[in-house]
């Protein structure tokens, strides 16, 4: 293992950040796996720092593949973790909305470019991210619709679902989308919960990476079998939006099975425990995200069901 400073970012007010990177291997840039760049990913950097300590071993025990490397950024998110910001706190930017970035911009468009210049030689990218809004997912692989993504290679990581997204005006400021553009096959994971660390999710997610690496001839190690993904797009799911808002009170949450009609949560007025509206189901199938929060804002998506209006 070689740990490196990737790049330093400059502060007029506190220490330099160095954004610390850790290279398993040598050769091809075979892949590149970066954890958390926003600062309340806290899920998404442990499962990174559980990947570094993995490949150690790997290494150590000579299951890196001959010609092969692999990239690990747990995160390059320093000055907002350190700030409890979920957007980077001196400008309240999303950094994940910057890229492909500038040199001569912002600093936020700056580590973008610092991020895009040094990955997207990789032939192989792997994103550990989150929702713009807080809630829980189905664990799975996503990546947009560039013309240039490869599903059935997303399938590798052995997850229940491969969902391919139509990318919004948003999205094409995203890493992934200007990944693949450069010419990476890049998937982003969804590795259950966010701000909080759920072993379960990150241990699926963990072994999931594993997995992919072990396809792709990066590295030979021991792991377990997968799921025989199945690919899903944005017509495979129903979002259920609040017409009110106030406290969120759920009674279903990420993974259970429901049948249209049914009660998925109560949106309770915040003062006099009063229920504003109630929230169903309109199709049969699983909840694939959960919005997890104490409050619900009016038009906010709750609910996401994978699943048919049959049933």
């Amino acid at each position: 293992m070689k740990k490196d400073i990737l790049f330093t970012v400059p502060s007029y007010f506190r220490g330099d950040m160095n954004i610390m990177s850790y290279r398993f291997g040598k050769g091809e840039k075979s892949c590149a796996v970066l954890g958390a760049l926003r600062g309340d990913e806290v899920q998404q950097l442990y499962v990174c720092s559980r990947l570094v300590a993995y490949l150690r071993e790997v290494e150590r025990d000579g299951g890196i593949m001959p010609g092969k490397s692999v990239l690990v950024i747990p995160t390059a998110a320093g000055f907002s973790m350190n700030a409890g910001s979920r957007l980077w706190a001196p400008e309240n930017m999303d950094v994940n909305r910057r890229f492909p970035g500038s040199p001569d911009g912002s600093t936020t468009s700056r580590i973008a470019d610092a991020l895009y210049d040094r990955l997207r030689l990789y032939r192989c990218g792997v994103q550990l991210t989150s929702f713009y809004q807080p809630g829980s997912f189905i664990p799975h692989v996503r990546m947009m619709d560039t013309g240039r993504q490869n599903p059935e290679l997303a399938c590798e990581f052995g997850l229940p679902y491969v969902y391919v997204r139509h990318p919004r005006s948003a999205d094409k400021a995203t890493l992934n989308y200007n990944w693949q553009l450069a010419g990476t096959q890049a998937y982003s994971l969804y590795a259950g919960k966010t701000q909080e660390i759920d072993e379960a999710a990150a241990e699926q997610t963990l072994r999931a990476i594993i997995r992919f690496l072990n396809g792709r001839g990066i590295i030979r190690s021991d792991t377990t079998p997968g799921h025989a993904s199945s690919v899903i797009t944005d017509s495979d799911l129903t979002t259920v939006s609040a017409s009110s808002a106030g406290l969120l009170r759920r009674v279903k949450f990420a993974g259970a099975h429901v049948r249209r009609g049914e009660q998925l949560s109560f949106i309770l007025n915040p003062c006099d425990g009063s229920v504003r509206e109630t929230l169903k189901t309109p199709v049969t199938g699983m909840l694939f995200y959960v919005q997890d929060g104490p409050f619900i804002a009016e038009g906010s998506p709750v609910f996401q069901v994978l699943g048919s209006a049959k049933g």
